[in-house]
């Protein structure tokens, strides 16, 4: 059995491993589309701040590790996949034969079309490439803008300001991290990144990336041309950093910038599965054993979309810890070992400059639930709970760190929660703990009656 798995982040080397301790005489294949080892995205901004080197990043240490476990890793691009033929169709022209293929390409930056975007001094912060270009510019004293604060805008903000740059953020929705924090909660953040020296506007977008026209006295004379045109003359000087940027704002707000930093959000790597007969939605459709529509073609990590018991939809949650456990269930069924996913986990934790946030499930609530929101500002404490019937299905939470177990508890473990206690928690939400250890209990028990 031919196993090829698409994308060497850690969805896919997870299901290599998992391959391998499962279907030991198997054959495994990983293809990456860059010319690095297998690396984790989440480590660049501990690169960027300098806590770890390039060698820190690789999710695997030690040049042999997969060859140990005669896992071949090679370098390339899917352009298609062929799902009558079987195989896999590169960019370099070559073909990979496959008797059960893993897409697990995750996503890549989403960049919006905005004048002035695609030239020097703007870079995404998504690769080791990026991090690179971005590590020459962000010294000390720089001006850097970034576009975009959600949630990897904020771990990305967090690595630049470590870097001792001056730094300003633009997000153009009304408030920090909108698709993880309510309207309280985003304010609370925005606050607190003002308060640490970061400005931050929010309902704002960037119109404009504006460079001054390029000096006349940079071209070479008529010698100097000559000179080029023959071959010889000085050697060339090193490349000139950027020149200074304009960053013109919808608010009419005019910001200078020697970096800008396009942090606007990602969206799954699925183009090259157009044609193929794949079922794609936001990102490839797959069921409780993430298995396509295709028999044999699976999908894992942040390219994958999964059915999410707590909204009762099919979504893409691009989180690491959904990405392991996608990969892990998606591997075992490429065993040939039958294993379901459990559900997709709707969690997010957020250290912004030090200060720790969290959202769980259905943190913006449903319609004709109940909502109670406990705010301690001067504390920079915020406890948001919502709830649909005898269950919380949604949390946010500023400052409270030592609910977050319990609250993913509740939410994931779809608890329901008697009369008496789902008011003491509209009464007073910080008695979660209290909640769960009541209803959470008594639910087992219930389930061992029956």
């Amino acid at each position: 059995m031919k196993h090829v798995i698409l994308g060497a982040g850690p969805a896919g080397v997870i299901a290599a491993e998992t391959l391998r301790k499962n279907a030991p005489g198997d054959e495994i294949v990983v293809i990456g589309d860059e010319p690095e080892a297998p690396y984790s995205r989440m480590a660049i901004p501990y690169l960027l701040i300098g806590n770890v080197g390039e060698e820190g990043t690789r999710l695997r240490h030690g040049a042999d590790h997969y060859a140990k476990l005669r896992i071949v890793v090679r370098q390339g691009r899917a352009k298609s996949v062929d799902t009558v033929k079987r195989q896999v169709l590169l960019e370099d022209g070559g073909s990979v034969a496959f008797d059960r293929l893993l897409i697990a390409t995750g996503s890549s930056p989403a960049t919006p079309p905005i004048p002035g975007i695609a030239g020097p001094g703007v870079h995404p912060c998504w690769t080791l490439a990026d991090a690179r270009e971005i590590m020459a510019l962000a010294k000390p004293g720089a001006r850097v803008l970034q576009m975009g604060a959600g949630f990897i805008g904020c771990i990305i903000m967090e690595a630049l300001a470590a870097r001792g740059v001056k730094l300003s953020v633009v997000e153009m929705g009304d408030r920090m991290v909108p698709r993880m924090m309510g309207p309280t909660a985003g304010g609370m953040i925005k606050d607190w990144c003002d308060a640490k020296g970061v400005s931050v506007y929010t309902g704002a977008r960037v119109e404009a990336v504006e460079r001054p026209e390029a000096s006349a006295a940079a071209e070479p004379g008529l010698l100097g041309k000559i000179a080029q045109v023959l071959g010889f003359g000085a050697d060339p000087a090193p490349a000139a950093p950027p020149a200074p940027m304009t960053v013109r704002l919808s608010t009419g707000q005019r910001l200078e910038a020697d970096l800008v930093i396009s942090a606007t959000g990602v969206k799954p790597n699925i183009g090259f599965l157009q044609g193929s007969g794949i079922t794609c939605l936001v990102g490839v459709l797959t069921d409780e054993h993430l298995q396509t529509n295709m028999p044999g073609i699976y999908a894992a990590g942040d390219c994958a979309e999964a059915f999410d018991k707590v909204s009762g939809t099919t979504i893409v949650s691009a989180i690491q810890p959904n990405a392991a456990e996608q990969a892990r269930v998606a591997a075992l069924n490429m065993a040939g070992r039958s294993t379901a996913l459990k559900g997709v986990t709707q969690i997010n934790v957020l250290d912004t400059l030090g200060l720790i946030s969290a959202s769980f499930g259905n943190w913006q609530g449903v319609p004709g639930g109940e909502h109670v929101e406990l705010v301690d500002r001067p504390a920079g404490k915020l406890l948001s709970l919502q709830f649909s019937g005898d269950q919380l299905i949604g949390c946010n939470a500023i400052g409270w760190t030592e609910h977050v177990g319990v609250m993913r508890g509740l939410v994931e473990g779809q608890v329901r929660l008697s009369a008496e206690w789902k008011q003491r928690l509209l009464d007073d939400p910080t008695l979660l703990m209290e909640a769960y250890l009541a209803n959470a209990q008594a639910q087992q028990d219930m389930a061992h009656l029956r």
